[in-house]
């Protein structure tokens, strides 16, 4: 006999990703569509623990679709790594009369959520959302589409002024662990190289690469640079560059601009398929599971198969950035 499911609770935790709206959005109407309340969690963990709720209604998530950020908000919560502090988030659930939770974030957030399913037992389904792309357990998550659009826009800005003056171009882009972004965006944007941390081993050939092309007198070159590189990321690799003869070189760091601005329509689209089958999951009894997309197919894997390594990017796209080069 599935648990009755009378009111379900919705938070946003960790980094902000846009389409994170598009997702709270789905999982409130679609609730509310099955007879089931919704109570939205402010600041993510920090407000589950200091019972920072509201009531959520159809008119609360109006507008909201073409927005980035959140309008939950989101916070870093310490609180959560004591187990008093995850006992605690578990009695404001259930004094509140939430009986399921829906999280919404990468993987800081996916742990969270397994140890308040593992725990005390709060029927946890999770919707994986982070710019990076690298959560294991599904093929992309909500905000990378939109980041690497926005990397691909200051990019395609920045070839204007390399190719009027002559200059090569470091951009460096977000990915400590991973270059989804990097290597998407360089794929994407026609750059002559990028540098992502999973591909120690060509470093030094790229490098090699790098430095012929400008003694054969390309001087208009895009490098993208996950922010993460092994190599040393962009100030060594600028270091590196600054060796060659006559060389006009900057620098470009994007940083948190990859994070914010309207969703593009895939994460508008993906977030809402994404929210609307948390709500299905929970209504049909699951819990400690997030929602995935894997070869076009959507499904709940374990919390515990988005803890596993991250995600690497793509290597025969990295491969053919270079080949097109």
């Amino acid at each position: 006999m599935k648990p009755a499911l009378r009111r379900i609770g919705v938070l946003t935790s960790g980094g902000d990703a846009p389409g994170m709206n598009a997702a709270i959005r789905a999982i409130t109407r679609s609730a509310l569509a099955r007879g089931v309340a919704v109570t939205g969690i402010r600041r993510g963990y920090a407000g589950l623990i200091s019972a920072d709720f509201v009531d959520m209604n159809s008119r609360s998530v109006s507008n909201t679709i073409q927005r980035g950020g959140t309008i939950l908000m989101s916070s870093r919560c310490p609180e959560m790594y004591e187990r008093s502090g995850r006992r605690r988030a578990a009695d404001n659930l259930r004094q509140a009369g939430v009986d399921g939770l829906v999280t919404i974030g990468g993987n800081g957030s996916i742990r969270g959520a397994l140890a308040l399913w593992k725990e005390e037992k709060v029927r946890v389904v999770h919707v994986p959302s982070t710019v990076d792309n690298d959560l294991p357990g599904t093929d992309v998550t909500i905000g990378f589409d939109t980041a690497v659009n926005t990397a691909i826009g200051a990019i395609d800005k920045l070839r204007d002024t390399a190719a009027s003056h002559g200059r090569v171009f470091l951009v460096e882009v977000m990915g400590r662990e991973n270059g989804h972004i990097a290597v998407d965006a360089a794929l994407a944007s026609g750059a002559e190289a990028v540098f992502v941390p999973e591909a120690k081993a060509e470093m030094k050939l790229l490098m090699k690469r790098v430095q012929a092309w400008w003694q054969e007198g390309k001087h208009s070159l895009i490098i993208v640079v996950a922010e993460g590189d092994e190599g040393g990321g962009l100030a060594a690799i600028a270091n590196a560059l600054k060796a060659l003869p006559g060389i006009e070189l900057r620098t470009c760091t994007l940083g948190h601009i990859q994070r914010g601005g309207s969703p593009t329509a895939h994460d508008r689209v993906l977030a809402s398929t994404y929210g609307a089958a948390a709500v299905d999951a929970l209504l049909a009894g699951k819990a400690g599971v997030m929602v995935s997309l894997s070869a076009g197919r959507l499904r709940t894997v374990p919390l515990t198969v988005g803890l596993k390594k991250p995600r690497p990017s793509d290597r025969h796209r990295f491969a053919l950035v270079n080949r097109l080069a």
